[in-house]
Protein backbone atom coordinates (compact mmCIF):
# COMPACT_ATOMS: atom_id res chain seq x y z
CA UNK A 1 0.00 0.00 0.00
CA UNK A 2 1.26 3.64 -0.91
CA UNK A 3 -0.12 6.95 -1.49
CA UNK A 4 0.83 9.35 -4.37
CA UNK A 5 -0.26 12.81 -4.97
CA UNK A 6 -2.34 13.85 -8.67
CA UNK A 7 -2.81 17.59 -9.35
CA UNK A 8 -4.67 19.51 -11.52
CA UNK A 9 -1.44 20.29 -13.30
CA UNK A 10 -0.28 18.30 -16.07
CA UNK A 11 3.34 18.25 -17.70
CA UNK A 12 2.61 17.74 -21.26
CA UNK A 13 4.68 14.11 -22.67
CA UNK A 14 5.11 14.88 -26.09
CA UNK A 15 4.16 17.07 -28.70
CA UNK A 16 3.31 16.57 -32.19
CA UNK A 17 4.95 19.37 -34.69
CA UNK A 18 5.85 20.32 -37.81
CA UNK A 19 9.87 19.28 -38.50
CA UNK A 20 12.23 22.27 -38.36
CA UNK A 21 10.10 24.33 -35.64
CA UNK A 22 12.55 25.32 -32.60
CA UNK A 23 9.86 26.53 -29.87
CA UNK A 24 7.03 24.76 -29.62
CA UNK A 25 4.60 24.64 -26.59
CA UNK A 26 1.45 23.07 -25.00
CA UNK A 27 -1.07 24.41 -22.91
CA UNK A 28 -1.53 23.33 -19.60
CA UNK A 29 -4.32 23.21 -17.24
CA UNK A 30 -3.10 26.04 -14.93
CA UNK A 31 0.39 27.77 -13.25
CA UNK A 32 -0.26 26.19 -9.80
CA UNK A 33 -2.65 23.03 -8.76
CA UNK A 34 -4.36 21.61 -6.41
CA UNK A 35 -3.11 18.04 -5.23
CA UNK A 36 -5.34 15.26 -3.95
CA UNK A 37 -4.02 12.22 -2.52
CA UNK A 38 -4.42 8.69 -3.90
CA UNK A 39 -3.94 5.70 -1.50
CA UNK A 40 -3.33 2.55 -3.98
CA UNK A 41 -3.26 -1.32 -2.80
CA UNK A 42 -1.78 -4.50 -5.24
CA UNK A 43 -0.88 -7.80 -4.67
CA UNK A 44 1.90 -10.08 -5.77
CA UNK A 45 -0.88 -12.15 -7.93
CA UNK A 46 -1.01 -8.91 -10.02
CA UNK A 47 -4.48 -8.02 -8.68
CA UNK A 48 -5.60 -4.11 -6.88
CA UNK A 49 -7.99 -2.46 -4.59
CA UNK A 50 -10.10 0.28 -5.66
CA UNK A 51 -8.33 3.66 -5.17
CA UNK A 52 -8.92 6.23 -2.12
CA UNK A 53 -8.89 9.64 -2.70
CA UNK A 54 -8.29 12.54 -0.40
CA UNK A 55 -9.47 15.76 -1.26
CA UNK A 56 -8.28 19.35 0.19
CA UNK A 57 -12.19 19.99 1.31
CA UNK A 58 -13.42 20.45 4.53
CA UNK A 59 -16.12 18.50 4.24
CA UNK A 60 -16.98 14.83 1.52
CA UNK A 61 -19.59 14.59 -0.50
CA UNK A 62 -20.23 11.78 -2.47
CA UNK A 63 -20.52 13.58 -6.10
CA UNK A 64 -16.94 14.41 -5.50
CA UNK A 65 -16.67 10.85 -7.18
CA UNK A 66 -19.31 10.33 -9.53
CA UNK A 67 -17.30 9.77 -12.27
CA UNK A 68 -14.07 7.89 -10.22
CA UNK A 69 -13.57 4.36 -11.13
CA UNK A 70 -15.90 1.70 -10.12
CA UNK A 71 -15.79 0.95 -6.33
CA UNK A 72 -13.65 3.81 -5.67
CA UNK A 73 -14.18 5.48 -2.09
CA UNK A 74 -12.41 8.78 -0.41
CA UNK A 75 -12.23 11.33 2.22
CA UNK A 76 -11.84 15.86 2.85
CA UNK A 77 -9.53 17.08 5.29
CA UNK A 78 -8.38 20.94 4.33
CA UNK A 79 -4.40 19.68 3.48
CA UNK A 80 -5.74 16.81 1.47
CA UNK A 81 -3.01 14.32 2.72
CA UNK A 82 -3.50 11.49 4.65
CA UNK A 83 -3.78 11.43 8.24
CA UNK A 84 -4.96 9.01 10.72
CA UNK A 85 -8.22 9.24 10.33
CA UNK A 86 -8.58 8.70 6.60
CA UNK A 87 -6.05 5.66 7.09
CA UNK A 88 -8.60 4.41 9.23
CA UNK A 89 -11.32 4.75 6.39
CA UNK A 90 -9.03 3.39 4.48
CA UNK A 91 -8.38 0.20 6.00
CA UNK A 92 -11.97 -0.37 6.14
CA UNK A 93 -12.89 0.11 2.64
CA UNK A 94 -9.76 -2.19 2.08
CA UNK A 95 -10.94 -4.99 4.51
CA UNK A 96 -14.00 -4.76 2.20
CA UNK A 97 -12.53 -5.78 -0.81
CA UNK A 98 -9.85 -8.29 0.38
CA UNK A 99 -12.26 -9.84 2.62
CA UNK A 100 -9.76 -11.01 5.49
CA UNK A 101 -10.27 -12.27 8.77
CA UNK A 102 -8.13 -13.79 11.84
CA UNK A 103 -8.59 -16.90 10.09
CA UNK A 104 -7.55 -16.00 6.80
CA UNK A 105 -4.81 -13.22 7.25
CA UNK A 106 -2.85 -11.50 5.16
CA UNK A 107 0.53 -9.46 5.06
CA UNK A 108 0.35 -5.75 4.26
CA UNK A 109 3.65 -3.84 3.44
CA UNK A 110 3.39 0.01 3.63
CA UNK A 111 6.30 2.90 4.94
CA UNK A 112 6.38 4.27 8.02
CA UNK A 113 4.69 7.44 7.74
CA UNK A 114 3.15 8.91 10.64
CA UNK A 115 -0.52 8.14 9.61
CA UNK A 116 0.35 4.22 9.34
CA UNK A 117 0.90 4.36 12.70
CA UNK A 118 -2.59 5.33 13.99
CA UNK A 119 -3.39 3.20 17.25
CA UNK A 120 -6.86 2.94 15.83
CA UNK A 121 -5.93 1.23 13.06
CA UNK A 122 -3.87 -1.01 14.59
CA UNK A 123 -6.33 -2.43 16.56
CA UNK A 124 -8.83 -2.32 13.65
CA UNK A 125 -6.09 -4.16 11.50
CA UNK A 126 -5.93 -6.84 14.88
CA UNK A 127 -9.35 -7.35 14.77
CA UNK A 128 -9.48 -8.38 11.22
CA UNK A 129 -6.17 -10.33 10.56
CA UNK A 130 -3.72 -7.90 8.72
CA UNK A 131 -0.52 -7.84 9.86
CA UNK A 132 1.35 -4.57 8.99
CA UNK A 133 5.13 -4.90 8.12
CA UNK A 134 6.70 -1.67 8.01
CA UNK A 135 9.58 -0.79 5.25
CA UNK A 136 13.21 0.16 6.35
CA UNK A 137 13.25 3.90 6.69
CA UNK A 138 14.91 5.78 2.87
CA UNK A 139 14.29 2.48 1.35
CA UNK A 140 11.16 2.61 -0.53
CA UNK A 141 13.04 3.95 -4.05
CA UNK A 142 13.82 -0.06 -3.88
CA UNK A 143 11.74 -1.91 -1.99
CA UNK A 144 8.05 -0.43 -2.74
CA UNK A 145 6.47 -2.39 -5.67
CA UNK A 146 4.17 0.58 -6.59
CA UNK A 147 7.21 2.87 -6.65
CA UNK A 148 9.14 0.62 -8.64
CA UNK A 149 6.46 -0.38 -11.19
CA UNK A 150 3.55 1.26 -11.01
CA UNK A 151 3.35 5.50 -9.88
CA UNK A 152 5.84 6.30 -13.03
CA UNK A 153 3.88 4.94 -15.72
CA UNK A 154 0.54 6.25 -14.01
CA UNK A 155 2.10 9.23 -14.09
CA UNK A 156 2.83 9.61 -17.56
CA UNK A 157 -0.53 8.33 -18.74
CA UNK A 158 -2.41 10.68 -16.30
CA UNK A 159 -0.33 13.44 -18.55
CA UNK A 160 -1.54 12.01 -21.43
CA UNK A 161 -5.11 11.87 -19.91
CA UNK A 162 -4.67 15.86 -19.13
CA UNK A 163 -3.81 16.98 -22.64
CA UNK A 164 -6.85 15.13 -23.95
CA UNK A 165 -8.90 16.85 -21.55
CA UNK A 166 -7.94 20.30 -22.63
CA UNK A 167 -8.27 19.20 -25.74
CA UNK A 168 -11.80 18.34 -25.40
CA UNK A 169 -12.78 20.87 -23.33
CA UNK A 170 -11.36 24.50 -24.24
CA UNK A 171 -11.57 27.67 -22.24
CA UNK A 172 -11.59 25.30 -19.29
CA UNK A 173 -9.86 24.92 -16.23
CA UNK A 174 -9.31 21.60 -14.40
CA UNK A 175 -10.46 20.95 -11.29
CA UNK A 176 -10.51 18.34 -8.67
CA UNK A 177 -13.54 17.06 -8.94
CA UNK A 178 -12.10 15.76 -12.66
CA UNK A 179 -9.06 13.96 -11.06
CA UNK A 180 -11.65 10.62 -10.22
CA UNK A 181 -12.47 10.99 -14.49
CA UNK A 182 -8.81 11.03 -15.46
CA UNK A 183 -8.13 8.36 -12.90
CA UNK A 184 -10.74 5.96 -14.35
CA UNK A 185 -8.80 6.23 -17.41
CA UNK A 186 -5.41 6.05 -16.50
CA UNK A 187 -5.26 3.76 -13.77
CA UNK A 188 -5.93 0.37 -15.67
CA UNK A 189 -3.50 0.99 -18.81
CA UNK A 190 -0.56 1.30 -15.29
CA UNK A 191 -1.60 -0.75 -13.12
CA UNK A 192 -1.17 -3.91 -15.44
CA UNK A 193 -1.03 -7.52 -13.66
CA UNK A 194 2.51 -7.74 -16.00
CA UNK A 195 3.67 -3.93 -14.03
CA UNK A 196 2.54 -5.39 -10.55
CA UNK A 197 4.10 -8.69 -10.25
CA UNK A 198 7.33 -7.22 -12.17
CA UNK A 199 7.20 -4.55 -9.13
CA UNK A 200 7.32 -7.39 -6.29
CA UNK A 201 10.05 -9.28 -8.33
CA UNK A 202 12.35 -6.05 -8.67
CA UNK A 203 12.37 -5.75 -5.02
CA UNK A 204 12.84 -9.15 -3.59
CA UNK A 205 9.62 -9.63 -2.28
CA UNK A 206 8.08 -12.29 -4.36
CA UNK A 207 9.21 -14.01 -5.47
CA UNK A 208 11.38 -14.05 -2.12
CA UNK A 209 15.40 -13.20 -3.16
CA UNK A 210 17.26 -11.65 -0.32
CA UNK A 211 20.26 -11.37 -2.20
CA UNK A 212 18.90 -9.43 -5.04
CA UNK A 213 21.03 -6.15 -3.91
CA UNK A 214 24.22 -5.85 -4.50
CA UNK A 215 27.15 -4.08 -2.55
CA UNK A 216 26.88 -1.82 -5.25
CA UNK A 217 23.01 -0.94 -3.94
CA UNK A 218 24.14 0.31 -0.32
CA UNK A 219 27.59 2.46 -1.27
CA UNK A 220 27.32 6.28 -0.26
CA UNK A 221 26.90 9.04 -3.08
CA UNK A 222 30.14 11.16 -3.25
CA UNK A 223 28.54 14.26 -2.85
CA UNK A 224 26.48 13.08 0.06
CA UNK A 225 29.10 11.21 1.98
CA UNK A 226 29.92 13.41 4.85
CA UNK A 227 31.34 12.63 8.38
CA UNK A 228 28.79 12.84 11.09
CA UNK A 229 31.53 14.65 13.00
CA UNK A 230 34.44 17.01 12.40
CA UNK A 231 37.70 14.86 11.79
CA UNK A 232 40.78 15.79 14.15
CA UNK A 233 44.18 16.24 12.60
CA UNK A 234 46.36 13.70 13.63
CA UNK A 235 48.99 13.85 16.42
CA UNK A 236 52.59 13.30 15.71
CA UNK A 237 52.43 10.34 17.76
CA UNK A 238 49.78 8.62 15.58
CA UNK A 239 51.85 9.44 12.16
CA UNK A 240 52.93 5.94 10.49
CA UNK A 241 57.37 6.00 9.79
CA UNK A 242 57.78 5.89 6.15
CA UNK A 243 60.79 3.82 4.79
CA UNK A 244 64.48 6.07 4.59
CA UNK A 245 63.98 5.41 0.67
CA UNK A 246 61.05 7.04 0.24
CA UNK A 247 60.82 9.62 3.34
CA UNK A 248 63.57 10.81 1.78
CA UNK A 249 62.02 11.79 -1.74
CA UNK A 250 59.26 13.72 -0.54
CA UNK A 251 58.16 16.00 1.61
CA UNK A 252 55.29 18.86 2.04
CA UNK A 253 52.48 17.01 -0.32
CA UNK A 254 55.61 17.44 -3.16
CA UNK A 255 55.75 14.83 -5.95
CA UNK A 256 59.10 13.71 -6.67
CA UNK A 257 59.96 13.91 -11.08
CA UNK A 258 63.13 12.43 -12.06
CA UNK A 259 65.04 14.26 -14.36
CA UNK A 260 67.74 13.04 -16.73
CA UNK A 261 71.06 12.67 -15.64
CA UNK A 262 73.97 14.13 -18.26
CA UNK A 263 75.81 10.89 -19.77
CA UNK A 264 79.74 10.73 -19.62
CA UNK A 265 79.69 7.85 -22.44
CA UNK A 266 77.79 10.15 -25.33
CA UNK A 267 79.94 11.58 -27.35
CA UNK A 268 77.92 13.99 -28.94
CA UNK A 269 78.13 15.73 -24.99
CA UNK A 270 81.49 15.51 -25.28
CA UNK A 271 82.14 17.53 -27.86
CA UNK A 272 79.39 20.48 -26.79
CA UNK A 273 81.67 23.74 -25.45
CA UNK A 274 81.90 23.60 -21.74
CA UNK A 275 78.65 26.13 -21.22
CA UNK A 276 76.57 23.74 -23.13
CA UNK A 277 76.72 20.55 -21.50
CA UNK A 278 74.83 19.30 -18.48
CA UNK A 279 75.41 19.69 -15.13
CA UNK A 280 75.02 16.38 -13.38
CA UNK A 281 73.05 17.00 -9.60
CA UNK A 282 75.90 16.03 -6.57
CA UNK A 283 73.29 15.79 -3.99
CA UNK A 284 70.70 14.18 -5.58
CA UNK A 285 69.20 13.19 -9.04
CA UNK A 286 65.82 14.09 -8.11
CA UNK A 287 63.69 17.72 -8.20
CA UNK A 288 60.78 18.64 -6.59
CA UNK A 289 57.79 20.06 -8.25
CA UNK A 290 54.68 21.19 -6.07
CA UNK A 291 50.65 19.67 -6.74
CA UNK A 292 47.35 20.48 -4.56
CA UNK A 293 47.91 19.98 -0.81
CA UNK A 294 44.80 17.13 -1.25
CA UNK A 295 47.55 15.05 -3.62
CA UNK A 296 48.88 13.01 -0.46
CA UNK A 297 50.69 9.97 -1.51
CA UNK A 298 52.97 9.06 -4.51
CA UNK A 299 51.07 9.18 -7.68
CA UNK A 300 52.72 8.84 -11.30
CA UNK A 301 49.03 9.98 -12.67
CA UNK A 302 47.19 13.36 -12.24
CA UNK A 303 43.30 13.06 -12.56
CA UNK A 304 41.28 16.15 -12.94
CA UNK A 305 39.60 15.34 -9.75
CA UNK A 306 43.52 15.91 -8.21
CA UNK A 307 43.06 19.79 -9.54
CA UNK A 308 39.49 20.55 -9.10
CA UNK A 309 37.66 18.18 -6.71
CA UNK A 310 34.27 17.47 -7.08
CA UNK A 311 31.72 19.65 -4.76
CA UNK A 312 30.54 17.99 -1.61
CA UNK A 313 27.93 18.75 0.90
CA UNK A 314 28.67 20.63 3.47
CA UNK A 315 28.91 19.50 7.60
CA UNK A 316 25.81 18.65 8.76
CA UNK A 317 24.14 20.88 11.24
CA UNK A 318 23.51 20.18 14.50
CA UNK A 319 19.65 19.13 15.30
CA UNK A 320 17.83 16.98 17.52
CA UNK A 321 19.92 15.51 20.21
CA UNK A 322 17.04 12.43 20.29
CA UNK A 323 15.32 12.20 16.84
CA UNK A 324 12.75 10.04 16.02
CA UNK A 325 14.41 6.84 13.98
CA UNK A 326 11.83 4.28 12.95
CA UNK A 327 13.22 0.66 11.72
CA UNK A 328 11.54 -2.13 10.23
CA UNK A 329 9.01 -3.61 12.17
CA UNK A 330 5.69 -5.57 12.90
CA UNK A 331 3.19 -2.86 13.58
CA UNK A 332 0.45 -5.20 14.42
CA UNK A 333 2.68 -6.72 17.19
CA UNK A 334 1.49 -6.36 20.60
CA UNK A 335 5.38 -5.05 22.20
CA UNK A 336 5.46 -2.59 19.11
CA UNK A 337 1.69 -1.37 19.20
CA UNK A 338 2.03 -0.92 23.07
CA UNK A 339 5.53 1.54 22.52
CA UNK A 340 3.66 3.63 19.72
CA UNK A 341 1.26 4.34 21.91
CA UNK A 342 3.44 5.14 24.74
CA UNK A 343 5.11 7.39 22.52
CA UNK A 344 1.53 9.22 21.45
CA UNK A 345 0.66 9.68 25.01
CA UNK A 346 4.18 11.50 25.80
CA UNK A 347 3.43 13.33 22.94
CA UNK A 348 0.18 14.64 23.33
CA UNK A 349 0.69 15.38 27.55
CA UNK A 350 3.52 17.63 26.00
CA UNK A 351 1.21 19.74 23.39
CA UNK A 352 -1.55 19.93 26.01
CA UNK A 353 0.91 21.47 28.59
CA UNK A 354 1.11 24.40 26.09
CA UNK A 355 -1.83 24.40 23.97
CA UNK A 356 -3.27 27.23 26.35
CA UNK A 357 -0.93 29.82 25.84
CA UNK A 358 -1.47 28.80 22.07
CA UNK A 359 -5.02 28.86 22.02
CA UNK A 360 -5.87 32.64 22.26
CA UNK A 361 -3.99 33.33 19.13
CA UNK A 362 -5.37 30.53 17.17
CA UNK A 363 -9.05 31.55 17.90
CA UNK A 364 -8.04 35.38 16.64
CA UNK A 365 -6.14 34.19 13.21
CA UNK A 366 -9.27 32.14 12.67
CA UNK A 367 -11.26 35.09 12.99
CA UNK A 368 -9.36 36.85 10.56
CA UNK A 369 -8.78 34.42 8.25
CA UNK A 370 -12.95 32.71 7.91
CA UNK A 371 -14.78 34.77 9.64
CA UNK A 372 -16.74 37.91 8.32
CA UNK A 373 -19.15 38.61 10.92
CA UNK A 374 -20.33 37.65 14.42
CA UNK A 375 -23.69 37.13 13.15
CA UNK A 376 -23.81 33.26 11.65
CA UNK A 377 -27.04 34.21 10.07
CA UNK A 378 -24.05 36.23 7.68
CA UNK A 379 -22.19 33.18 6.69
CA UNK A 380 -23.13 31.69 3.41
CA UNK A 381 -23.15 28.64 1.76
CA UNK A 382 -21.31 27.40 -1.83
CA UNK A 383 -24.17 26.47 -4.23
CA UNK A 384 -22.52 23.75 -5.59
CA UNK A 385 -20.81 21.81 -2.87
CA UNK A 386 -22.88 23.19 0.21
CA UNK A 387 -20.00 24.32 2.65
CA UNK A 388 -20.23 27.14 4.58
CA UNK A 389 -18.03 30.15 4.24
CA UNK A 390 -16.54 29.93 7.35
CA UNK A 391 -15.49 26.04 6.70
CA UNK A 392 -13.18 27.50 3.64
CA UNK A 393 -9.31 27.05 3.15
CA UNK A 394 -7.66 30.08 3.36
CA UNK A 395 -7.24 32.39 0.49
CA UNK A 396 -9.55 30.19 -1.24
CA UNK A 397 -11.63 32.37 -4.16
CA UNK A 398 -15.17 32.83 -4.38
CA UNK A 399 -17.01 34.18 -7.46
CA UNK A 400 -21.00 35.75 -6.73
CA UNK A 401 -23.56 34.59 -9.41
CA UNK A 402 -24.55 37.67 -11.76
CA UNK A 403 -28.53 36.93 -11.66
CA UNK A 404 -29.66 35.29 -7.93
CA UNK A 405 -26.14 36.88 -6.17
CA UNK A 406 -25.38 34.04 -4.66
CA UNK A 407 -21.92 32.79 -3.98
CA UNK A 408 -19.96 29.28 -4.58
CA UNK A 409 -16.24 28.22 -4.65
CA UNK A 410 -14.17 29.35 -7.65
CA UNK A 411 -13.11 25.78 -7.82
CA UNK A 412 -16.32 24.50 -8.16
CA UNK A 413 -17.51 26.27 -10.93
CA UNK A 414 -16.47 26.69 -14.77
CA UNK A 415 -14.42 29.70 -13.91
CA UNK A 416 -15.75 31.90 -16.31
CA UNK A 417 -15.90 36.28 -16.57
CA UNK A 418 -19.98 36.36 -16.20
CA UNK A 419 -20.57 33.21 -13.64
CA UNK A 420 -24.26 32.03 -13.74
CA UNK A 421 -25.00 29.37 -11.35
CA UNK A 422 -26.66 26.11 -12.39
CA UNK A 423 -29.88 27.08 -10.43
CA UNK A 424 -30.55 30.15 -12.91
CA UNK A 425 -28.88 28.30 -16.20
CA UNK A 426 -31.93 25.81 -15.53
CA UNK A 427 -34.71 28.30 -15.17
CA UNK A 428 -33.26 30.30 -18.19
CA UNK A 429 -33.45 27.11 -20.13
CA UNK A 430 -37.14 26.21 -18.84
CA UNK A 431 -38.43 30.01 -20.08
Amino acid sequence: MEETGITTVQKPNKVVARKGFKQIGRITSAERGTLVTLAYSVSAAGNSVPPYFVFPRVSFRDYFLSNGPSGCAGGANVSGWMNETHFVEYLKHFVRFVKCSKEKPILLLLDNHESHLSIEGLNYCKENGIIMLSFPPHCSHKLQPLDRSVFGPLKKYVNTTCDSWIVNNPEKTMSIYDIPGIIKQALPLAATPTNISSGFSVSGIYPFNPDIFTEVDFMPGYATDRPEVLIEEPNQQDCIDLPPDISNNFTNNQLLIEEPVASTSNNSTNNLPETEKPVASTSNNFTSSPLPANLNTLSPIITPEDIRPLPKAPQRKAGRTNPRKRHTAILTDTPEKEKLEKQKQERQAKKSSGSKKRQSKTIKLAKKKFILNDDEEDDTMCLVCCELFSSSRPKEKWVQCVKCKNWSHEACTSQEDRYICQHCDSDDDID
